[in-house]
């Protein structure tokens, strides 16, 4: 068995490698500070050696400068991680046979394909498509899955839970699963079985408090057909999940959503967390981002439409993307986008709800009816939980509270059209 070495101050980081690699078939021991690690390099004498750049009672510098004066240690190859390092810095340890640099969240598989090139052994891992994001809100652990299921991400999945229930100090979380783009079989039970148990088994929590916001068949069927996951709800209905989770009903406590509750908050927010160290797993792959093409290089077949009969709103999301070649076009209300030959070439629609003539409840009736609609992005200045919940039922893919950035109007963008920039 090939021998590594993990230093790393963080436990969860730690134990995350350990269990994974060992999966691998490595040999795999851990260290949690620099002079701890300066210790086993030495007694180990691993075929390599991870280390993160931030070490305390040995900095990084030192520790590979022993491991090069060390003829035993000196040609260990290392892949060195961090959250933050300046240039200077990297250049100074880049001597001692540091092989890889990986930025902090790493992304796993970018990790483990580095490890089976310098160990030079087949590291094979899960390559299905799948997306699975996981965050925090009003005590709320919303984890969406989409694409398809990969045993790399499920396993993951269970140290960004552990991750998130310690930086929002959550003592009783409870879960919205929310599963879209999956047409899921018979084939899919063995993954769909270790989605769930890792959350059931991480956050502790009774089912009844584990919600699943799907319209998959196959996983009604899956959730509601075994006794293991009795009490777990799955439906269909946004506003039905989130009732149940903060409601009355569902918590014995004050109801959180009334009539002048801010949907952000409530439905897709993310709250702060508790403690102030920012988030070390990260649930992208490397091949996912890298797939994408950068948002400046968007060609002039991309067509986005601003419906909002605001010119500084219009001008806001044009100068969002005046460094692409992205064909932006612009309708004072509903019934002029309506009317356009272009409209419904759109790739993506940016649509207010409050406009005169037609406004944009009644563009979506219309385009309710259409079977190739494009994605829509709903903007408006109304934060009204029942606004954006009747939004989302009439099949849109996103909403924006006014007053919007550039900065916000390209991220969103991105997410739809799935580019990088």
């Amino acid at each position: 068995m090939k021998k590594i070495l993990v230093i790393d101050e963080s436990q969860l980081f730690r134990d995350y490698l350990k269990r994974k690699l060992s999966d691998y078939g490595f040999d795999v021991t851990t260290a949690v500070s620099g002079l701890d690690g300066a210790s086993k390099l030495r007694s180990v004498l691993p075929q390599l050696l991870i280390t993160d750049f931030h070490l305390s009672r040995k900095s990084a510098a030192e520790l590979l400068r022993e491991k090069d004066e060390n003829p035993n240690t000196k040609k260990i190859p290392v892949i060195m991680a961090s959250a933050k390092v300046d240039r200077s810095a990297l250049v100074e340890v880049a001597r001692y046979n540091v092989r890889k640099f990986l930025t902090k969240p790493i992304r796993v598989d970018a990790l483990l394909k580095a490890v089976g090139e310098m160990l030079d052994v087949d590291v094979k891992i899960d390559d299905t498509p799948c997306i699975i994001e996981a965050h925090v809100n009003e005590g709320i652990i919303f984890i969406e899955v989409a694409q398809g299921l990969n045993r790399e991400k499920i396993d993951l999945l269970r140290y960004k839970i552990e991750e998130l229930i310690d930086l929002y100090e959550l003592k009783s979380p409870k879960v919205l699963v929310m599963i879209s783009g999956l047409e899921l079989t018979s084939e899919d039970s063995i993954k769909l079985s270790a989605l769930f148990s890792t959350i059931i088994e991480t956050t502790g929590t009774m089912k009844r408090y584990c919600k699943v916001l799907t319209n998959d068949s196959f996983m009604r069927e899956f959730i509601t057909s075994r006794s293991d996951y009795e009490g777990i709800e799955v439906t269909g209905k946004l506003d039905q999940a989130m009732d149940g989770l903060l409601s009355k009903k569902a918590t014995g406590g004050p109801v959180l959503l009334d009539d002048g509750s801010d949907a952000r908050n409530d439905v897709v927010g993310k709250s702060a967390p508790k403690k102030k160290r920012g988030e070390s797993i990260n649930m992208r792959f490397q091949e996912e981002s890298g797939s994408r093409p950068a948002f400046n290089e968007l060609g002039d077949t991309v067509r986005v439409s601003i419906v909002d009969d605001d010119p500084i709103i219009q001008e806001l999301i044009r100068t969002a993307m005046s460094d692409t070649k992205v064909q932006v076009d612009a309708y004072g209300n509903g019934r002029l986008f309506i009317e356009s030959e272009y409209g419904r070439e759109s790739d993506l629609v940016f649509l207010d709800l409050m406009m005169p003539e037609m406004d944009g409840f009644q563009v979506l009736q219309k385009l309710q009816k259409e079977k190739d609609r494009p994605p829509i992005v709903v903007l408006s200045a109304l934060s009204k939980r029942e606004t954006v919940i009747q939004a989302l039922k009439m099949g849109v893919s996103s909403y924006m509270i006014k007053p919007l950035s550039p900065q916000a109007i390209r991220k969103k963008t991105s997410e739809i059209l799935q580019v990088n920039f």
